[in-house]
């Protein structure tokens, strides 16, 4: 298999990279890297490698890095009309990693998750879209979305999700409740609302399952919003989402599922995009079915768990 790997800039010098394309070279596959230096380099070398997967030079397109690199990777990809030849993978290096955890991608051992790719056949999975930026696990908006923004990266590198905990609780005093109207296929619901989650993927912040129910191939994207609470309902509720997930307030929330859903506020909400952040007062998302073909391990999210 002819591997191209689009590697982070911080991990260039990461033993464990150097030992998993090592390992994966000496099975007898070719392996070539592309490090990023500046912003805008995973995109190019993405579209590179999808023009040169067009000429039978690259089989596979692995994104080595954190949820943010795996999304700047595969959209650009997918925005480059990728052949049905290429495969995606993902070798995981940043500090949650939470869509390869979700998939069952082996987080600690680099040179197995680089193996899954030569290994394990590739599944169809669905992609979402945000006013048409693509994103592959979740979007997170309210309170919980500004919180995992302004988390201090190395509080999330000593502490991982507990971080997410521990500044919400400090900065509870500044939680405030987002306004909108929300409309899907079987639902419209409006009013105030502390915070909302819309996964292709289950989970967000290091391991806050946000979708429980999600899957990555039906065709569908979870919506989950919880609605504004009086007193020390909000604090309780909106720690034990950081700590125990959704599921701790299911009878509190309004769920549904669909292909496409749309919102619409007076006043602008802050929005996480896998990672990246973002303001609006309008969106619709959608779900791109079976969009892009990636290895990956045993997960609930397709049901091979």
């Amino acid at each position: 298999m002819k591997i191209r790997l689009i590697l982070h800039g911080k991990a260039a010098r990461d033993p464990r990279v150097r030992e998993a394309v090592g390992a994966v070279r000496a099975d007898g596959h070719v392996v070539e890297v592309r490090v990023t230096w500046e912003v805008g380099d995973a995109t190019r070398f993405a579209r590179d490698s999808v023009a040169e997967a067009h000429r039978g030079a690259v089989d596979c397109i692995v994104a080595g890095g954190g949820d943010g690199t795996v999304n700047e990777v595969f959209a650009a990809a997918l925005a480059a009309g990728p052949p049905d030849s290429c495969s995606f993978g993902i070798l995981p290096l940043g500090t949650a990693n939470d869509f390869a955890h979700s998939t069952g991608i082996p987080v600690d051992d680099l040179t197995a998750a680089l193996r899954l790719v030569v290994e394990a056949p590739a599944s169809p999975i669905d992609v979402g879209s945000l006013n048409g930026r693509v994103f592959v696990n979740l979007v997170s908006g309210g309170f919980g979305s500004r919180v995992t923004v302004e988390t201090d990266p190395e509080l999330k590198r000593r502490l991982g999700g507990l971080a997410y905990v521990v500044t919400g609780v400090t900065r509870f005093r500044e939680l405030s409740a987002s306004q909108g109207r929300f409309r899907a296929e079987s639902l419209e619901w409006q009013g105030s609302f502390l915070a909302l989650a819309i996964g292709n993927g289950r989970q967000a912040g290091g391991g806050i399952v946000l979708c429980p129910g999600a899957r990555i191939d039906d065709g569908l994207l979870d919506l989950t919003i919880l609605p504004d609470l009086v007193g020390d309902a909000r604090l309780d509720a909106f720690t034990q989402i950081l700590r125990q997930g959704a599921a701790a307030v299911e009878s509190l929330q309004v769920k549904t599922r669909s292909s496409w859903i749309e919102f619409d506020s007076q006043e602008e909400l802050h929005i996480n995009l896998d990672g990246e952040p973002v303001r609006t007062r309008h969106f619709r998302v959608e779900c791109r079915p079976s969009a892009l073909r990636v290895h990956l391990g045993p997960t609930p999210l397709n049901g091979t768990a």
